[in-house]
């Protein structure tokens, strides 16, 4: 299947256990800080629980909305923010609909998910116990919701 993959978060799998959050940090920082991650970890009361980040959108809102041009787009879609040009404003925080956006607030610039671009698999897919999240294409999602709906249909057809 082909276009751009991104990391999808299955709320039925999600436990809400946050590793994601810390393997994040500890690749991406060195120390383990979920306040320092790429991804986040959002509970919707009473039942739900799923990971937030960057969606790699056609035309960003954050760069956008970038005062000084520090967000660009490169390869298919990554978000790069150029720490250099980039001052902390937040412009780009408060336009991006998905929160995947965040804010150094000890070196002043902005930072999101770039899929762990020095490494093979991002780190928060392969750490996750319960195997939550997928680093996919939303066309291989899609395919595959299908197929498991197919599925259910047999099944309850067989079972009736």
């Amino acid at each position: 299947m082909a276009g751009k993959k991104i990391i999808v978060c299955d709320m039925d799998k999600c436990a809400g256990c946050e590793l994601c959050e810390y393997a994040c940090s500890i690749y991406k920082d060195g120390e383990i800080n979920w306040n320092r991650a790429r991804i986040r970890h959002i509970r919707i009361e009473p039942i739900y629980d799923i990971a937030i980040l960057c969606r790699k959108c056609e035309s960003p809102e954050c760069m956008r909305a970038c005062p000084r041009e520090a967000i660009s787009v490169i390869g298919d879609s990554s978000v790069m923010i150029d720490e250099e040009k980039c001052n902390g404003c937040g412009w780009c925080v408060e336009a991006c609909d998905f929160g995947a956006m965040r804010l150094d607030e000890v070196n002043d610039h902005a930072y999101t998910c770039d899929f762990c671009a020095e490494y093979e698999q991002p780190k928060c897919v392969e750490v996750c116990p319960f195997e939550a999240l997928e680093f996919t294409t939303l066309d291989q999602v899609s395919f595959d919701k299908g197929k498991r709906a197919l599925m259910r249909v047999i099944q309850e057809k067989g079972a009736g």
